[in-house]
């Protein structure tokens, strides 16, 4: 009761002018004559925890952790890693696939094989089982980017000693939309220690391919249908302004110092440069590849109106790679979609 008569009397009580009440050891407390509309009711739920940690991988990806090894020199060092850094299933052969009168290279089939129980699903049932654990500014913002994609333009980085500059070609490619790129025999023993974070996870977002041997790129790129454009200072090359970009078309780029290697040269089918206008005759590598991609895009832009050219089915596909590259939980939450899935009732007919 002493509780009660201090609460009433407590200057913090939000009510207007509240009569002053004198204390009585029993009292029935006056009904206050206040309009209904100056009286607001909140009620705090709390929602329960998702079954799993979903979150976004933004944060770490775009911050610049003090970390001991760069991480695309750490992926680009361990194969297993790239090849697991793609979840739905590659085709196995290397010919463009057909859409309508044009050949196109694409790579993913429309099925994703859960480990545990060997069960293939959908790009739409992997967009289902991770629906409710994606945000939907999220979802939206990985519609958009592959609404942005194509593999119609592919990078080449060959040679390069530097690891800041790959992550740096490769954060070029992703936000410009170009979604394959291909590394060829990275020299390791004379890299730099700089630039550690300069990607800042772009390689997350790319289909990423190792190679040993020039001839072995460049050999498989050309079996799905693409000209091999290499960047050189030589008098026999063509401007990149001249060029029609919309035919599918892999860009190289050669290393630091020595440039496209002469076996690249003598086995691709254009060479190409960037018109310099100052005195001296070269960008950096990094920066050539971001001035390369973008005027292709915008070449292709001009030309056919967008530079995303992915059919809705390999759209969704897409959307599907994305989703589970999303967060490290995303194959788990998809394993347990299968789990609950196995147990549902089949109907009778």
């Amino acid at each position: 009761m002493r509780a009660c008569k201090t609460l009433i009397q407590s200057q913090s009580c939000p009510f207007p002018s509240l009569p002053k009440l004198t204390p009585y050891r029993f009292f029935t407390p006056k009904p206050l004559s206040l309009p209904l509309t100056t009286i607001t009711t909140r009620l705090y739920i709390t929602p329960a925890p998702l079954p799993f940690d979903f979150d976004d991988d933004d944060a770490s990806s775009s911050s610049c952790s003090p970390a001991p090894t760069d991480a695309v020199e750490r992926l680009l060092a361990n194969p297993d890693d790239v090849s697991n850094l793609m979840k739905m299933e590659r085709r196995k052969g290397n010919s463009p696939s057909l859409n309508g009168a044009e050949s196109r290279w694409f790579p993913y089939l429309d099925r994703f094989k859960c480990k545990e129980s060997g069960v293939y699903l959908s790009s739409g049932e992997v967009l289902e089982a991770l629906g409710p654990y994606v945000r939907e500014e999220r979802k939206e913002r990985i519609r958009r980017t592959v609404k942005n994609r194509s593999y119609s333009v592919c990078l080449v980085v060959e040679g390069l000693s530097d690891y800041g500059n790959v992550s740096a070609a490769f954060r070029c490619a992703e936000a410009l939309g170009v979604q394959s790129v291909h590394v060829v025999t990275c020299d390791s023993s004379k890299r730099y220690r700089a630039n550690r974070c300069v990607g800042v996870g772009a390689e997350k977002w790319l289909d990423i391919e190792l190679w040993d041997t020039v001839n072995d790129c460049f050999q498989v790129l050309k079996s799905r249908g693409y000209r091999i454009a290499t960047t050189h200072l030589g008098m026999d090359t063509v401007s990149i302004y001249d060029m029609d970009w919309s035919i599918p078309t892999a860009i190289v780029v050669g290393n630091e110092n020595r440039g496209i290697s002469d076996a690249a040269l003598e086995l691709s089918d254009v060479h190409c440069s960037i018109p310099m206008r100052g005195m001296v005759d070269s960008f950096n590598v990094s920066v050539a590849s971001g001035i390369l991609m973008h005027h292709a895009v915008c070449d292709r832009t001009s030309r056919l109106g967008c530079h995303g050219d992915l059919t809705s089915e390999e759209g969704q596909i897409l959307v599907a790679e994305f989703s589970l590259r999303h967060s490290k939980t995303a194959i788990s939450i998809v394993n347990e979609y299968v789990k609950r899935k196995a147990t549902l009732p089949i109907p009778k007919l």
